[in-house]
């Protein structure tokens, strides 16, 4: 914690800054280690590592957070009172991506100092995961594995897409995990949406069925997609499937660090071109997942991200045919030193 503190304040020298006011729920979290992270806020100074909560948190607070960091326990108008010695003088960060403007305006007229605006002084520290991160979205994936293999019986003709999504969310709870985004469920014609979150549709005889989930435990994420046939699909969603499972292993199998996230996408999507469903492949290859479910670094077409040892990242290409049905296909990857290792272990079917 020590090292990301220091690591804060290093970017923030570059940036021409001294301090940094925390409050997007990922960052507090990733610099705080406290588990009710909505409820909190962190003000990082040349020397000082405070986390603000209020009373519903005095115990957990204390028992959560990292050595060197501060509890402060005060209701949100109180906290920036107290925040407002510390940065006195001071040129300080704010987080532009997060921070509402009614945030913003209370922050000004409280402090009186000069607030700046800043984008990725956390974020770029997180997309490098700890071992005890990595362990962290290797847990939640496993969870994920394990529930999948549970329900995959329950995706059959006549089941509704909502029941095979609860019953999914169920096996999540059960397991002391929460469902990390709205369970996706899409069969028949369905599978033409990417984002298609589960429906009151029966499931068909033919149907290929695309199941996109991940599980948070313990703050961190995972993320997986399989599409699985019930009954005997027809010729031309079996193409599509076998075009997404190739663009899919391939691009798994390229993954290495130094890699430009751009041409990684590139062999995805090549592939699929080849296929003629280059116009079907709607979206990005991939992201990056942590402690948010989307995080970086982006794989998209063009992307100058480059891979390096310690991202975890998701390979998910696809393809959505209007009137007819989709595939999608998604693994959990860790870039490694040489290469790279896959977290997610549910097997992709044969279709």
């Amino acid at each position: 914690m020590q090292q990301r503190l220091e690591r804060i304040r290093a970017a923030l020298g570059r940036e021409g800054t001294q301090a940094l006011w925390v409050s997007s729920p990922a960052s507090v979290r990733y610099l705080s280690g406290f588990t009710h992270p909505e409820d909190g806020r962190m003000l990082i100074t040349p020397t000082q590592a405070v986390l603000y909560t209020d009373s519903r948190y005095t115990v957990q607070a204390r028992e959560d957070v990292n050595e060197g960091v501060e509890v402060v326990i005060a209701a949100p108008q109180k906290a920036l009172e107290d925040a407002a010695p510390k940065v006195e003088g001071m040129k300080v960060a704010v987080e532009g991506t997060h921070l509402t403007v009614s945030a913003l305006e209370k922050l000004k007229e409280a402090w009186k100092v000069q607030l700046h605006p800043s984008e990725g002084v956390v974020e770029n520290l997180r997309l490098i995961k700890a071992e005890d991160e990595v362990e962290g979205v290797r847990a939640a994936q496993d969870l994920a594995d394990r529930v999948f293999a549970a329900v995959r019986p329950q995706i059959k003709a006549g089941a509704r897409e909502v029941d095979v999504a609860i019953a999914l969310e169920q096996g999540l709870r059960q397991a002391g995990a929460t469902s990390a985004f709205d369970v996706i469920v899409a069969s028949g014609v369905r599978g033409a949406l990417p984002h298609g979150t589960a429906s009151d549709k029966v499931i068909e005889d033919g149907d290929l069925v695309t199941v996109d989930f991940g599980a948070n435990l313990n703050g961190y994420n995972s993320d997986m997609t399989r599409t699985v046939a019930v009954g005997q699909p027809s010729d031309e969603l079996k193409r599509i499937y076998n075009a997404v499972l190739e663009a899919e292993e391939a691009a798994v199998q390229a993954i290495k660090p130094g890699m430009k996230a751009g041409d990684l996408d590139a062999v995805a999507r090549d592939i699929l071109e080849g296929h003629g469903l280059g116009e079907a492949f709607a979206h990005s290859l991939g992201h990056g997942v942590g402690l948010v479910v989307h995080e970086g670094p982006r794989l998209s077409k063009g992307s100058e991200d480059v891979l390096k040892p310690g991202m975890v990242i998701t390979i998910e290409p696809g393809a959505y045919v209007e009137g007819l049905g989709g595939v999608r296909i998604e693994d959990l990857v860790l870039v490694t030193e040489d290469g790279y290792e896959v977290l997610s272990h549910s097997p992709k079917e044969q279709v």
